[in-house]
């Protein structure tokens, strides 16, 4: 059970990945309709990567949000707000 506890620091992480996640999903979707060429169907396999991208943002935002309120997973410590 080392690994569902939770810390200020892990919750911040959570967070940035779910950030980075979606804004690199975002560029590469918009990539792949404006930059990026049709030859051998590259522009879909870089829209399929953004929208993979898109779709994890939010599953890593809402399963570090169910671990911060799960009972018993939140490491004792304070953390400064």
């Amino acid at each position: 059970m080392k690994l569902l506890v939770l810390g200020c620091k892990t919750l911040r992480e959570g967070v940035l990945v779910s950030v980075i996640f979606f804004v690199g999903g975002l560029l590469l979707a918009l990539a792949s309709q404006h930059v990026m060429p049709q030859t051998m169907h590259l522009d879909l396999v870089v829209l399929l990567a953004g929208f993979v991208l898109l779709l994890m943002a939010p599953v890593v935002l809402i399963s570090t949000f169910l671990l911060s309120i799960l009972p018993g997973v939140r490491d004792a410590d304070k953390c400064d707000r």
